[in-house]
């Protein structure tokens, strides 16, 4: 028995932001470039309401490509990297507000230190209790290229483990650090 594989191609965008933020009086110019603020984030998902658009997850494109299930007319993907805490303030309530869903990659690291640039446990556990994604992006945010096995375990088998262990969903998705990796 030999399976066949499908073609299948798909345009559905992907919209991926950082901070939502307002820019602080000291912002260098990759803190401006990652910068959107809460006002026209808010209009960009006010757009894609007026629109019609309907975000769907990661895993859903996923089941779009592999097996084919369809997806409503005019999906959209929402991501967000990093965690931080304005994911949690100004992003989540606007999500709610349009019934959209989003991708969150975060850095575990920086709940577990209780950095409040970053959110926290309970955030993360309330966003994924309300059909948020939250996927890995590492413990600590570090290139991973060239490194060992031990260490690419670490970053990436803990910041899952870690993910599960308070959602109690294990991720399947992965951002990695930068986009940079080994081939």
């Amino acid at each position: 028995f030999e399976q066949v594989a499908t073609l299948r191609r798909l345009q559905v965008p992907i919209l991926m932001y950082h901070y939502v933020s307002e820019l602080p009086y000291n912002a260098d110019d990759i803190r401006r470039g990652l910068t959107v603020t809460p006002e026209i984030f808010k209009a960009h998902m006010q757009y894609l309401h007026n629109q019609g658009y309907t975000t769907v997850s990661l895993y859903d494109l996923n089941d779009a490509l592999t097996k084919g299930t369809l997806l409503p007319p005019k999906p959209i993907v929402l991501t967000f990297d990093d965690g931080y805490r304005d994911a949690y303030t100004n992003v989540f309530p606007v999500l709610k507000q349009y019934g959209f869903s989003g991708t969150f990659f975060i850095i575990t690291s920086r709940p577990d230190a209780n950095d409040p640039v970053y959110m926290t446990w309970p955030q993360i556990v309330e966003m994924s209790n309300a059909g948020m994604s939250m996927e890995p992006h590492t413990k600590d945010h570090v290139d991973l290229r060239q490194r060992d096995h031990d260490f690419l375990i670490y970053q990436l088998q803990g910041s899952i483990e870690s993910l599960a262990a308070y959602t109690g969903r294990t991720p399947r998705m992965f951002a990695y650090p930068v986009g940079h990796y080994d081939g």
